[in-house]
C-alpha cells in the first residue's frame, strides 16, 4: 500500500479543493440568478402600465434578494442560511462523487500494480500462483521465489502441463518425457545462461559421496595466481557482480568456496541435511554465482592443460580436437575471449563445452535430449567415454536450457554401466554412447 500514499494525498487535496469551489460556485449561481431576474423585472416595469405601488414592491423584493447575495454585514441571515444549506448539499454530493472516484482510483492502481509485475511470456498458471504467493505472508514465499532449483515434481505431470499442443514437436517432446517418466522426477532450473553450469553444480553437491582426487590433494585457491603469472588470462575475466577485490583474488575466493561447499556436501550425514545445504546455496545470491564462476575457471585451466598436451603430441580426449578446431577458439586465449567469458552473460555452454565441463570435474554428464527422441542421440554423454558409473543426470528440450533429473529409485545398469531405460512408445531403443 505504500506505493499509493502519494496518490491518496492528491485525491484528498483534490476533494477539499472541489468542496471549496462548489460553495463558491453555488453562491455565485444564486447571485447571478437573482440579477437576471432583476433585469427581466426592470424591463417589464418600464414597458408595462402597472401602477407605481407594484413597481415599488418589485424593487423592494429585488433589493432583498440582492442583499442576500451580497457579502457583508447587511446580508439577511435567513437568506444566508438558505444559501449555505444549498451549498452544503451540493458539497456533500460532490464529496460523495469524489469519494467514489477515490475508491475507484485506488482499486485501479492496485490492479495495475499487480499486473505490472506479471511476465507476459509465462503461462497463466504460473502467473496466478505468483499473485497468490504475494498475498501470503512474506516468510512463506521467500524460499520458493528465491530458489534457483525448484523442488522435485512428477515428470509426466510437468510434460502434460507444458506441452499441450498436437504439433509434431509437442508430440515428440511428450513422447520423450513418457520414455523416462517412470524412472525420474524433474527439478526445474532457473532459465538464464548459467543453467547448464547450475544444473551440473546442483547434481555434484546433491550426489557426491567423496571428493575428487584433484580437489582432495591440491590447494586450488592458488591456481588463479599461477595462471596469471604464466599467461595473462585473468585480466579478461568478468563477474556478474561488483567486487572491490582484484580478479585474481576474487577467483581465489570462488575456488575456496567451491572446495568448502563440496566438502560440506560430502560430509552431510543424511539426504535431508544435504538438501538443506543445497537450498542455502541455490538462492540466486552472490555465493551461488561465485561457485558457477569457479566452474568456469576450472574449464579454462583444463583447456590450457589439454591444449598444451595437444601441442606436445600427447594423447587427449576426442572432444579436444573439436574444441580447438573452431575458428573462434583456436587456442585457450581465444576460447576464453570468444566463448567462456560470455557464458552466463550472453550465451550458454555448447555441446563440446559440456564435454570440457564434465572432464574438468572428472564426472560424466548424461543428458536426455528430448527433441532427439527416436534417434540414437536421445541420450548423450559428456564426455563420451563413460568412465563414471554414476553419471550426473540432466534433461534438455533444445540443447539450450537444462533441468535436473532426480531418480525415483536406484537405476539398473547393463553390462556396460549404462542405465536400462524404458523405450519410447513405439518400442524403439534410443540409447547412444556418442557425442
Amino acid at each position: 500500500m505504500c506505493r499509493y500514499d502519494s496518490g491518496t494525498k492528491d485525491v484528498q487535496n483534490l476533494q477539499s479543493h472541489q468542496v471549496h469551489e462548489t460553495m463558491i460556485k453555488t453562491a455565485k449561481s444564486a447571485c447571478d440568478s437573482d440579477r437576471q431576474s432583476k433585469k427581466k423585472k426592470v424591463k417589464t416595469s418600464h414597458g408595462s402600465t402597472q401602477d407605481t405601488q407594484g413597481q415599488k414592491a418589485d424593487v423592494k423584493g429585488q433589493a432583498a434578494r440582492k442583499d442576500a447575495c451580497s457579502p457583508g454585514p447587511e446580508r439577511s441571515s435567513e437568506s444566508s442560511h438558505t444559501m449555505q444549506n444549498r451549498a452544503q448539499k451540493e458539497a456533500k454530493s460532490t464529496y460523495s462523487d469524489s469519494h467514489s472516484f477515490q475508491q475507484d482510483l485506488m482499486k485501479t492502481a492496485s490492479a495495475e500494480g499487480e499486473k505490472s509485475d506479471v511476465d507476459l511470456y509465462r503461462g497463466e498458471e504460473e502467473i496466478q500462483k505468483e499473485l497468490q504467493d504475494k498475498q501470503q505472508p512474506k516468510s512463506a514465499a521467500v524460499g520458493e521465489t528465491q530458489s534457483s532449483v525448484s523442488a522435485a515434481e512428477d515428470l509426466q505431470t510437468y510434460s502434460e502441463r507444458e506441452w499441450k499442443g498436437n504439433t509434431t514437436k509437442s508430440l515428440l517432446i511428450r513422447k520423450g518425457y513418457e520414455a523416462i517418466a517412470s524412472e525420474f522426477n524433474l527439478r526445474k532450473v532457473r532459465g538464464d545462461n548459467y543453467c547448464a553450469l547450475r544444473a551440473v553444480l546442483f547434481q555434484v553437491l546433491s550426489q557426491s559421496k567423496q571428493l575428487p582426487a584433484w580437489l582432495h590433494d591440491s590447494d586450488i585457491s592458488k591456481w588463479p595466481k599461477e595462471m596469471h603469472s604464466d599467461q595473462d588470462f585473468i585480466t579478461e575475466w568478468q563477474f556478474p557482480f561488483e567486487t572491490s577485490k582484484s580478479k585474481v583474488q576474487h577467483l581465489e575466493q570462488c575456488l575456496e568456496l567451491l572446495t568448502n561447499k563440496w566438502q560440506e556436501a560430502v560430509q552431510s550425514k543424511s539426504l535431508e541435511e544435504r538438501e538443506r545445504m543445497c537450498q542455502q546455496v541455490f538462492r540466486g545470491h552472490d555465493e551461488e554465482y561465485e561457485l558457477l564462476e569457479a566452474l568456469k575457471f576450472l574449464m579454462l585451466r583444463t583447456a590450457v592443460q589439454l591444449h598444451s598436451d595437444m601441442e606436445k603430441g600427447s594423447d587427449v580426449p576426442e572432444f579436444c580436437w573439436l574444441l580447438f578446431a573452431r575458428d573462434s577458439s583456436k587456442c585457450p586465449k581465444t576460447f576464453l575471449t570468444n566463448h567462456l567469458r560470455h557464458v552466463g552473460f550472453s550465451g550458454g555452454l555448447e555441446q563440446v563445452e559440456m564435454c570440457l565441463l564434465g572432464y574438468s570435474l572428472q564426472e560424466t554428464i548424461r543428458v536426455v535430449r528430448l527433441y532427439k527422441c527416436d534417434t540414437e542421440e536421445f541420450i548423450t554423454y559428456y564426455p563420451n567415454d563413460h568412465k563414471n558409473a554414476s553419471p550426473l543426470c540432466l534433461l534438455t528440450e533444445d540443447d539450450r536450457h537444462y533441468n535436473v533429473l532426480v531418480p525415483k529409485k536406484f537405476p539398473k545398469f547393463d553390462a556396460y554401466g549404462r542405465p536400462k531405460w524404458n523405450p519410447p512408445s513405439d518400442g524403439q531403443s534410443s540409447i547412444t554412447t556418442r557425442l
